[in-house]
């Protein structure tokens, strides 16, 4: 085996080690499910990485992708009060 095949068995390797703990501790959280808006501003953000090799797209979909996040915490932190 050479270096980058070390390399990828190990990422995988620890991957699958993440993805186990998550999924054990994950079982006693409460689930908190997407709103719509954040996953439009995923969406973008991903078209942004997608789309890289033209720059103008690609900042302009990460940059609305930004704007979007940004005012869905806006959104949230008006809904809950202070220190709650």
């Amino acid at each position: 085996m050479n270096t980058s095949q070390i390399f990828i068995a190990l990422s995988i390797a620890v991957l699958a080690v993440i993805a186990l703990i998550v999924f054990f501790i994950g079982k006693n959280r409460k689930v908190n499910r997407l709103s719509p808006l954040t996953g439009l501003a995923f969406v973008f953000i991903f078209a942004g990485a997608i789309f890289g090799d033209d720059r103008l797209i690609s900042y302009s979909l990460l940059g609305i992708g930004v704007i979007l996040a940004v005012i869905e915490m806006f959104i949230e932190a008006k809904k809950k009060p202070m220190g709650k």
